[in-house]
């Protein structure tokens, strides 16, 4: 009779990966670390105050998210937790999530809500407890290029407006309208894996008497 060598046991490899971006504006960079254990994913920021003045806690915020779920973040130098809990149902087949958000620093509590119709038209709200303040926002997609998207602000009891219109692929131009500020704004926006990103925003303020 041979004897069988024992099986090895089977190791699971952890992948992690590492994003870093720079913003221009704000001349600041950071990175983020993640790696998943089970359906969770571990993540650490850190942003160059954390290495500028030699290392230190500045930057420096720990995660742990399950996608879909939740997500909790923590400041270590502020001492602050940003918790998001999220949640899906089905109402007569169409699609509705819910996200709730507290920030423990700024003692924000926020609601956001969206109810997908169908691929073209998107009914969303949101509000925020410790501001008072919300809107209603409706989302009509026009032939796959073009969005409407009119919004009513609870706070201001007044009515914002904006079109959307997809140029040369990756660019769009969008122009919206404050009823309540009487604000017009125009903006330029192109996302491109070849080209790069942009956004380009002009406000002109009190356009109406």
């Amino acid at each position: 009779m041979e004897n069988t060598p024992p099986e090895k046991p089977i190791r699971k490899v952890t992948k992690g990966s590492i994003k870093s971006k720079y913003d221009v504006y704000s001349r600041a960079a950071s990175a983020t670390f993640s790696v998943n254990v089970g359906d969770l994913k571990l993540k650490t920021t850190c942003t160059d105050a954390t290495f500028v003045k030699g290392p230190c806690l500045n930057g420096i915020v720990l995660g742990v998210e399950k996608p879909g779920f939740f997500m909790m973040d923590y400041d270590l130098p502020q001492k602050a937790a940003n918790f998001q809990f999220m949640s899906s149902a089905k109402i007569s087949g169409k699609q509705l999530k819910l996200t709730y958000i507290h920030a423990q620093k700024a003692n924000r509590t926020m609601l956001d809500g969206s109810l997908v119709f169908d691929p073209s038209n998107k009914l969303s709200a949101n509000y925020s407890f410790m501001a008072g303040s919300g809107q209603l926002k409706y989302s009509y997609i026009h032939q796959g290029d073009r969005t409407f998207e009119p919004a009513y602000d609870f706070k201001t009891n007044s009515w914002n407006f904006s079109m959307s219109q997809k140029v040369y692929g990756a660019d769009t131009l969008k122009t919206s309208y404050d009823t309540f500020n009487k604000r017009l704004g125009l903006e330029w926006t192109r996302e491109s894996k070849d080209a790069g990103s942009f956004k380009e925003l002009q406000i002109h303020n009190h356009i109406v008497p």
